[in-house]
């Protein structure tokens, strides 16, 4: 239990199993010039804390350090230069690390707020989803109504979140899911599909023979490839991570590195068709003014989108953060629909 004016944060010491984790305790943080400490009511669980604590994570810095990629709370001081009016705002933050904490500082321009009526938890499902989601569908894809795509792993953390907002721009889904949950994906408007199948590639093409305005890959691998192969004249490839190798040994960076190569060739040839590697982070070294411009019209509109009921928030489960590691877990068995929330 969290008392009052005590920092309470989990840490990843290193390459270690879930139940290594490690709590740390201290004073609360205060905040520099232009900084806001939010005090945390929510972050949660996503595919990177899992590489992370495999030493897998593209760019994650060298242990030992606080993971959290993003975290829901109300800003509660401000610091010098900031708004004083800001404390008290329930805000949304994307930090990459150190979102798994009681209290959080992170400069206010890249706090968001959250709008009134949106709990917690659920705005917490829709920060590195959402935002990942919507700039890949809205900045990337460009999807249109009418136009069809394809999700792989449409009953995931960042899928779930693309297929509505897919559906909510007009287009027709087609989404891969294990058999369980092809009843719920048809009751949203999906057209499901078994990613167990051996034929998986054809069956796609079956429903859609003149191939796919957009395909979304988490998964890499050889299995890009087929996904590249999917797309119609024009169409778009969409690839966000390397789930195939999460538990691969040998240089962190290679899948990275290999997909990043066909995904230059591909594009290099006068074939009709593009690709990208989406990083939610691209473009923060060269202009932080516009990466947080961008990033803070994005969330405002997923979470308009959610308020508006447009988009659901799908909350696997919640539990104490000094209950991470059960947590990390529950998210990695596979077993869950939605994000796993930590609460402090």
């Amino acid at each position: 239990m969290n008392r009052t004016g005590e920092l309470v944060e989990i840490v990843l010491p290193g390459k270690v199993e879930p139940e290594g984790l490690t709590t740390r305790r201290g004073p609360v943080p205060v905040p520099g010039p232009g900084q806001v400490v939010i005090r945390t009511e929510a972050t949660g669980v996503s595919f990177a804390e899992q590489q992370m604590r495999r030493g897998r994570y593209y760019d994650q810095p060298p242990f030992p350090f606080v993971p959290g990629y993003d975290l829901v709370g109300t800003v509660s001081t401000t610091g010098e230069g900031v708004d004083p009016a800001l404390a008290g705002t329930r805000v949304a933050a994307l930090v990459k690390v150190g979102g798994w904490a009681s209290h959080v500082v992170v400069d206010a321009a890249d706090a968001v707020p959250v709008p009134d009526g949106v709990g917690a938890a659920e705005a917490e499902t829709l920060v590195l989803n959402g935002v990942t989601a919507w700039q890949m569908l809205h900045r990337k894809a460009r999807v249109r109504p009418g136009h069809t795509v394809v999700v792989l792993g449409a009953n995931g953390g960042v899928g779930s979140v693309l297929v509505q907002l897919a559906l909510a721009a007009g287009a027709r889904v087609i989404g891969t899911a294990s058999a369980r949950h092809h009843e719920a994906l048809r009751a949203q408007g999906v057209v499901p599909v078994d990613y167990r199948a051996d034929d998986l590639a054809a069956r796609i093409r079956a429903l859609a023979p003149h191939g796919a305005d957009a395909v979304f890959d988490h998964v890499g691998g050889r299995g890009i490839v087929d996904s590249w192969r999917l797309l119609a004249p024009g169409g778009t490839l969409v690839s966000y991570g390397t789930a195939s190798t999460r538990d691969a040994e040998g240089l962190k960076q290679w899948p990275v590195l290999k997909l990043l190569g066909r995904v230059w060739l591909w594009n290099a040839l006068p074939n009709r068709r593009r690709a990208y590697f989406y990083n939610v982070w691209a473009g923060r070294a060269l202009s932080r003014g516009r990466f947080r411009a961008r990033l803070h019209a994005d969330l405002t509109q997923v979470l308009a989108a959610l308020g508006r009921g447009e988009v659901s928030a799908r909350v696997a489960a919640r539990l104490p953060l000094e209950q991470a590691a059960e947590a990390l877990r529950l998210a990695e068995s596979g077993t869950v629909a939605g994000k796993v929330v930590l609460i402090p």
